[in-house]
């Protein structure tokens, strides 16, 4: 299988960052050269801005679907289902109490 352009954009921009890495842990660039040069600290910027992105919308990926996954209802979910019932039983309560109307529309 061919990997796609996004693929080796990735795999190109990636190499490059860990080539920088490797160039600064060796001491032969550093970073006052790097925030000297306005291009390289532009595409830098950049490059961290995308993946800082990339990685939140993973994160909320991952966090969506660890919510959605569960099957059973959050104890306050709960709680509210509960007092939904319990507001529709009261509604029905009043309504037969105040005759053949609408709660609040009383027919006289």
């Amino acid at each position: 299988m061919r990997p796609n352009w996004w693929t080796i954009l990735w795999i190109v921009v990636v190499a490059a960052l860990l080539v920088v890495f490797v160039l600064q842990l060796s001491g032969v660039l550093t970073l006052a050269d790097l925030a000297a040069n306005p291009i390289l600290f532009l595409v830098a910027f950049v490059i961290v801005a995308v993946l800082s992105a990339v990685g939140a919308m993973f994160i909320g990926v991952f966090i969506t679907h660890r919510i959605f996954a569960s099957s059973e209802f959050t104890p306050f979910e709960q709680e509210m289902l509960r007092m939904r019932e319990e507001v529709r039983e009261i509604r029905e309560w009043l309504e037969e109490m105040g005759g053949e109307g609408k709660l609040g529309r009383r027919k006289d």
